[in-house]
């Protein structure tokens, strides 16, 4: 299990550091890293989204896990900007490392190890967060980053946010029936042959741009290790509500139960520096994930135990 473990994680914390070391010897420059964001937020990611989406199987049980999920991700939201306050400076953005988890760069590859080929019970949390994270989380990030509050501007952005429409697209395709006709059509081979190559460099591009601001200032590591705290007690709260709300109207599921369980322990969406001009805070939440990502894969060691008991 360790070894299945480190295979998944090591190319993680191989492409965080390559990403540390192109911007330690300046293989590429700000500029480049800019062209790097535009290509995968506009292009690359929103493929991603369109797929998982595409081809997922929706349900009774998907609905409520879905507005369960969708909810508990406000929620953090908002106890984010509650609790923002103890990290100052480094507070615009901290609420949204506090929120919603990365549950395609490792969440889908962690728990294919507890259960394997059982990714569609995983997608059944990730639905939830994926939608929030590109409707109100994106929303609101948008708005700190500008400074922008007006509700018709904000609501423009988002309806035009290639990110947003690949994964609207996908979940009205998908709910409609026509992703499992067209994977079962003579052409399914070509389209997923084709889906796979697109999006083949997105976890990489994702975990460079990640890593390139990554530092570790003596000034930093206080308001990271406040950070990674306030997102592990966070999280364990809404894995609760959410576990009590869900498992009140549907009978105990220990596999849906460890897919809440480990998305409420990864580290938050590496799409903050995709999205929002983060200037000076750059390195404050690069390393913040950085972090969350280490505390998730040891985290990780007692899900396992868990799955496994």
């Amino acid at each position: 299990m360790f070894l299945s473990i480190l295979e998944m994680v090591f190319p993680v914390l191989l492409m965080f550091g390559l990403g540390w070391l192109c911007n330690k010897k300046q293989i590429f420059s700000a500029e480049g890293l800019a062209g790097i964001n535009s290509l995968v937020g506009s292009v690359l990611l929103p493929v991603v989204l369109f797929n998982a989406f595409f081809t997922a199987e929706y349900s009774g049980k998907i609905a409520l896990t879905f507005v369960v999920v969708f909810v508990a991700c406000g929620m953090g939201l908002a106890m984010g900007f509650l609790l923002k306050r103890f990290v100052k400076p480094y507070d615009k953005y901290m609420p949204f490392l506090l929120t919603n988890f990365e549950g395609g760069m490792l969440g889908y590859a962690l728990f294919g190890l507890l259960y394997a080929g059982q990714s569609h019970i995983f997608a059944m949390v990730d639905i939830g967060q994926t939608l929030a994270a590109y409707t109100t989380y994106l929303i609101t990030l948008q708005a700190v980053s500008t400074g922008k509050t007006n509700p018709k501007a904000l609501a423009k952005s988002a309806l035009t946010n290639p990110a947003f429409i690949g994964t609207l697209l996908g979940v009205v395709l998908g709910m409609l029936g026509v992703g499992k006709l067209a994977l079962s059509s003579p052409v399914g081979k070509l389209i997923t042959d084709t889906i796979a190559f697109v999006t083949a460099p997105v976890s990489g591009c994702i975990l460079i741009i990640v890593g390139y601001k990554l530092c570790f200032r003596k000034e930093l590591l206080k308001p990271v290790a406040i950070t990674v705290v306030l997102r592990i007690v966070v999280m364990a709260i809404l894995l609760v509500l959410s576990s009590l709300v869900v498992f009140s109207i549907v009978p105990f599921d220990k596999p849906l139960f460890v897919a809440l369980l480990l998305g409420c322990t990864l580290p938050a969406p590496f799409i903050i520096p995709l999205f929002a001009d983060v200037g000076d805070d750059g390195e404050y939440i690069s390393t913040a994930l950085s972090m969350e990502t280490v505390a998730a894969i040891l985290m990780f060691i007692g899900v396992a135990a868990y799955t496994l008991a």
